[in-house]
């Protein structure tokens, strides 16, 4: 005999108790893959960064505005092959349909040369840049705001009053999983005409600028810095993976506090564990006893009671991994994808990677929580074994 047969006749005896245990264990694992992947998930844009785009935006903040005029100094500096620039809209939808999408107003002519992984159909394109009033948006916000090429598509903004009117010329389309799929693409010109946006007329919100394959990320952000040292409006130039880092750093808070839930979850399944072997062993005792009486050594019993609480770790870890899959790969994740949350969560899936984690954390944690009861019964003397009745 075993210690997996042992373990497994052992589980089938209290039915009920162990069904329970390895459902428990199973939730356990699903709210640790499901803290995981909003972690995961969330830092996909930052992590799936472009290493050969930088952004420079003021020194201060991005919330300050730079001069227009410092995007033909940045085209200057050697080493830049494209440069591009953008102004934040601040979007939203008038009749409160869509929580949140994101609003940009760009220049015309370069900005899908630098973004060239929102695609964009080259007709459509070319009519965008001879209509002052047209957008582009993504392939997702179309869809929710039930809109196609020709539409006419009205929003707001909470920074410029009143309603804005555009027509759709084109919608895009990512050509990476991570790229914003629910953003409305206007033109920085048709801002920068209107007496509303009067009091940003000439300015920038940050430039975009893609390197050459000869130039590090870290050299070219400090000599575009260097050339305006002396200016009065100063820059800081950074990687698109710390520039997209910067908008996350208010959830830096809420994504430790997830981590630290996962911690606790963790916790709590070893507890569950540990509280069910020692109930299994404390009522076979007089069965140790036993077997070893007729000979088992003191490292078999052990080996039975460790060997039972991998068993249910590897049930509760198997069945959360499952259940993980079913809810948030085949259900959840493709409802974010689509909905209104698309925009933080354009790609919405528990990568393997993190049920493995999970698994290997649940097989770990089984063997911790197995590792007291399995010693105090493998020191029990037989004849004090044999006494207990429970």
């Amino acid at each position: 005999m075993n210690s997996a047969t042992y373990a497994r006749r052992n589980l089938s005896r209290r039915k009920g108790r162990t069904i329970l245990t390895v459902i428990a264990t199973a939730v356990a694992v699903l709210i640790f893959c499901a803290i995981r992947t909003v972690d995961v998930n969330f830092m996909a844009a930052v992590d799936d960064a472009m290493a050969d785009r930088i952004a420079t935006r003021h020194k201060v903040s991005i919330t300050m505005q730079l001069p227009k005029r410092y995007i033909d100094d940045v085209r200057g500096i050697p080493g830049v092959t494209k440069a591009t620039w953008g102004n934040w809209f601040d979007a939203k939808d008038p009749k409160e349909r869509i929580p949140f999408f994101q609003g940009l107003a760009v220049d015309h002519e370069s900005w899908f040369d630098v973004y060239d992984d929102m695609v964009v159909d080259p007709a459509q394109l070319a009519e965008w840049k001879t209509t002052p009033s047209g957008v582009i948006i993504g392939d997702k916000l179309a869809e929710l705001f039930q809109v196609k090429p020709g539409d006419k598509l009205t929003i707001s903004s909470g920074i410029y009053p009143g309603d804005w009117e555009f027509k759709v010329i084109g919608i895009y389309m990512p050509s990476r999983r991570t790229v914003d799929r629910n953003s409305v693409i206007l033109r920085w010109d048709f801002l920068n005409n209107d007496p509303r946006a009067e009091l940003v007329k000439d300015q920038i919100g940050w430039i975009l600028t893609r390197i050459g394959g000869n130039s590090s990320s870290a050299e070219m952000s400090r000599a575009i810095d260097k050339l305006f040292d002396e200016r009065d409006d100063q820059t800081v130039t950074m990687s698109e993976r710390a520039f997209n880092l910067s908008f996350m750093g208010a959830f830096a808070a809420v994504l430790t506090a997830f981590d630290l839930v996962s911690i606790v979850i963790l916790l709590i399944m070893t507890l569950i564990l540990a509280n069910t072997l020692a109930m299994s062993v404390r009522e076979r005792t007089n069965e140790y006893g036993v077997l070893r009486a007729i000979g088992f050594p003191p490292k078999s019993i052990f080996g039975f009671i460790v060997g039972e609480s991998l068993l249910l770790a590897t049930l509760g870890g198997l069945l959360g991994c499952v259940l993980t899959y079913v809810l948030i790969n085949l259900m959840l994740g493709p409802w974010l994808e689509s909905g209104p949350m698309a925009t933080m969560f354009p790609y919405f899936r528990t990568p393997p990677r993190v049920m493995a984690l999970a698994m290997g954390l649940a097989l770990a944690l089984g063997l911790l929580a197995g590792l007291l009861p399995a010693r105090r019964a493998a020191k029990l003397k037989v004849t004090d074994a044999l006494r207990r009745v429970d």
